[in-house]
């Protein structure tokens, strides 16, 4: 069992090459006894995105705070807080802050893809 308020959870600068300006908490992770999903919270600045990048495993996110687009196989999709966002397993995507404050979203991935 974990409870923790996610700003107490470290963060820490994402430093693939193609990344800028992002943070990463991991909330809850194997370390935490989970077997099968875990949580991220992304920390874009403005003007800030994730690689541009494919893998096997799907996305599942929630977008906390701010207002950004998902590249997602070429073509942009703009999205804001509320939004919920869905990327299939082996699709190429990356996401961008396109607004003047912080971009959050939680994304869940499989355990098994960390």
């Amino acid at each position: 069992m974990k409870i923790e308020k996610s700003s107490n959870v470290p963060s820490n600068p994402v430093e693939m090459q193609g990344a800028q300006d992002v943070g990463l908490r991991w909330l809850i992770s194997k370390d935490d006894g989970a077997d099968n999903f875990v949580m991220r919270m992304f920390e874009l600045k403005p003007g800030g995105y994730t690689p541009l990048h494919v893998h096997p495993h799907e996305h599942e996110v929630f977008v906390v705070e701010g207002e950004g687009v998902l590249v997602y196989e070429g073509n942009e999709h703009k999205f804001c807080t509320d939004y919920v966002i869905f990327v299939p397993g082996n699709k190429q995507h990356r996401f961008k802050n396109t607004g003047h404050s912080i971009l959050r979203f939680l994304c869940l991935i499989p355990a098994a893809a960390v």
